[in-house]
């Protein structure tokens, strides 16, 4: 088991080496070397070697200004010593998202701490343009700020600050805009009012070279720069002691936040505590959307096109999020993401509006997919998409999410709110209407629509959920309703969605296993104890595993809509941890969770996917889905070790089989 304390997480980890697709030493770091940054309205990843290779402004799901992670040229931003790339050891500075890298070299030692600011609230003079839920003590500051030390002998320390506006699709301008050579402004060409303009402010001496600004210095000792990167009216630290300042205080915003959680005293509590920092850092807290992950194109298949977009909210996250967020105490954030929900789905006269799978992070309810064909993609994964076509998708499941995210948010309230009424009824009849019918699934398949059984599952909870809610407004006769057409539902599946050897299969009358079905004990479908529970998780924790890791489904086996394999989806076994406990396989749960945990990056952060062969991370980083499904099953295994009854366990998000 590893250390409870996160400083030490990189300082006895390696830091692999970039790799090719084919295995050789390549151009492109590992997805798990990056580092995530965030101040909950902008984020960005660091590469190891100390260039920020990812950062979209002034949103996450804007045009990238910094996209090196998906072109080698489409913009970086290092600061380290000179000729080297491989640090001594990184770390994130425990309780907070503040990036420490530390830098050997012949002649000396090097620090670098970054930061995306945090400070006191600022919008006081007039009401922030973007900020819908309620304003907190602590705002962005829309500064990436980036400090060296020097602890040791003497360093040539280097910075190159090379922007590539609108995804390395236009071209970067720089002047001077300081009195001598501490002040720099980047803009783009050609419509420079269509992108940000980045003022890089430093004690540093900067020179501009075409679409780069450069500078190097000789460190000592005792040496201390700063150097700052804003994108906002706010103006940045003009001394290394402001920097400072600003330092600190975004490290105490982030142990203020991390202190008001509620972590077990267990060896794996540091695991959650990154989790929830991860899950904070990718909310949006203009609207308290959550972001499914950081970044863009980021490949499932090495060098193949399963790429998409994730930087939106998707409403499958709903309950596994204010579950995730609940369950670790922190109200505050699982409220405003409800909120978000209750936004997107409320139109301006107050009517409920129909609900779709994904949207914006601002609730935009239209998402464009496009390609960008001038990018490289990452290690030569094409294309890089931008957008996602599959918010209009027919997906059966999003009403069972949303009714059971509902249900969780009111339940310790004691009373359904009266404006929230009309979406419920709007949301379960949707379900009702359509739960006979095939859809694209959980997974968003680009093939034909099929009849998924998690899908059928899904509205069995949303009738199950929303009766309940029903029974919680006084509804008495519409809960018995809909607890009678969810019964209905639920015969329907066992008739058709469970073979011979009472396993649930992919889609009616398959055969195929689909790591989806986990869901039916997660989500009391059927009790653990079930016979039909306990054959479909054996299933597919011996059948749907590549090295005892959980593929989402076999590839060969369903139709996709699209070409290659992909690795193993590190949520799927998460949710066979949570499955196995349920079941009563304790210690064939704690085993998985062990090794799990084990395959994190060196920072604890997960991408979708692993490949069980070498450990390499697949898919877009971090993940927020991996991440809540990591807190759903420590906390499993966490309660089933404190003496409970593991076959009787019951999560916090779901009620308890109805007689």
């Amino acid at each position: 088991m590893a250390s409870t304390d996160d400083a030490s997480a990189a300082d006895s980890l390696p830091i692999l080496s970039p790799v090719s697709s084919s295995g050789r030493r390549g151009a492109f770091p590992p997805i798990d070397d990056y580092a995530f940054l965030s101040d909950c309205e902008t984020s960005c990843l660091i590469a190891s070697s100390g260039s920020v290779e990812w950062m979209c402004v002034p949103r996450p799901d804007s045009p990238s200004v910094f996209g090196a992670i998906l072109d080698r040229s489409a913009g970086h931003f290092r600061i380290g010593p000179y000729g080297k790339n491989v640090p001594a050891a990184r770390r994130y500075l425990p309780g907070g998202m503040i990036l420490e890298t530390t830098w050997q070299t012949a002649t000396g030692w090097l620090i670098v701490r970054d930061a995306l600011v945090l400070g006191p609230w600022h919008n006081n003079e007039q009401r922030s343009r973007t900020h819908r839920r309620t304003p907190v003590d602590w705002d962005a500051e829309h500064t990436l700020l980036r400090m060296v030390k020097c602890v040791s002998g003497t360093v040539e320390l280097e910075m190159s600050c090379q922007p590539s506006f609108d995804y390395h699709q236009g071209g970067t301008q720089w002047e001077y805009t300081g009195k001598v050579y501490e002040q720099a402004t980047a803009r783009a060409t050609g419509t420079p009012e269509a992108s940000p303009s980045l003022v890089l402010t430093t004690d540093l001496r900067l020179g501009l070279e075409g679409r780069e600004a450069r500078a190097r210095t000789r460190m000592s000792e005792g040496d201390q720069v700063f150097v700052a990167l804003t994108w906002s009216e706010l103006p940045a630290p003009a001394t290394f002691d402001e920097a400072a300042e600003k330092m600190w205080a975004t490290t105490e915003s982030w142990r203020r936040w991390i202190t008001l959680g509620d972590f077990p005293d267990h060896p794996w509590r540091s695991y959650l505590q990154r989790s929830a920092l991860t899950l904070k850092g990718l909310t949006y807290a203009p609207t308290g959307a959550l972001l499914a992950a950081a970044t863009t194109s980021l490949p499932e298949t090495p060098g193949g096109e399963r790429n998409w977009d994730y930087r939106y909210t998707w409403v499958r996250d709903a309950s596994f999020a204010l579950w995730g967020l609940y369950t670790l105490g922190l109200d505050r954030e699982a409220n405003d993401f409800f909120a978000f929900l209750d936004d997107v789905t409320t139109g301006e006269n107050g009517d409920a509006l129909p609900l779709q799978v994904l949207y914006g992070i601002g609730g935009e309810r239209h998402i464009t997919e496009y390609e960008l064909p001038t990018l490289s993609g990452y290690d030569g994964a094409v294309p890089v998409r931008v957008g996602n076509a599959a918010y209009d998708q027919d997906q059966h499941d999003i009403w069972g999410t949303m009714l059971d995210a509902v249900y969780l948010h009111v339940r310790s309230r004691g009373q359904v709110p009266e404006n929230l009424w009309p979406l419920l009824e709007r949301t379960v009849h949707a379900a009702i209407a359509n739960w006979r019918e095939p859809d694209r699934g959980i997974w968003e398949v680009r093939g034909e629509p099929q009849h998924f059984t998690s899908s059928k599952i899904m509205c069995w909870v949303a009738l199950d959920r929303g009766a309940r809610l029903a029974q919680m407004h006084g509804q008495h006769a519409r809960a018995a309703e809909w607890f009678d057409i969810a019964e209905q539902i639920r015969a329907d599946v066992l008739a058709h969605g469970v073979n011979d050897e009472g396993v649930f299969t992919q889609t009616y009358g398959g055969d195929t296993l689909d790591a989806s079905l986990l869901l039916a004990v997660l989500t009391r479908f059927l009790p653990p104890e079930d016979h039909r529970i306990r054959a479909t998780v054996l299933a597919i924790a011996t059948r749907l595993t590549v090295n005892g890791l959980v593929l989402r489904y076999r590839t060969d086996t369903t139709d996709d809509g699209l070409a290659g394999e992909e690795g193993t989806f590190t949520i799927c076994s998460f949710w066979l941890v949570s499955a196995l406990v349920e079941i009563g396989e304790l210690e064939r749960a704690t085993h998985l969770c062990e090794r799990l945990l084990g395959l994190s990056s060196p920072l604890r952060l997960y991408a979708e996917e692993i490949d069980s062969r070498t450990g390499r991370h697949l898919g877009n980083f971090p993940q927020a889905f991996t991440h809540l499904a990591l807190i759903n099953a420590v906390t499993h295994v966490i309660r089933a070790e404190d003496s409970r009854n593991a076959g009787q366990f019951q999560p916090a998000h779901t009620p308890p089989l109805r007689s």
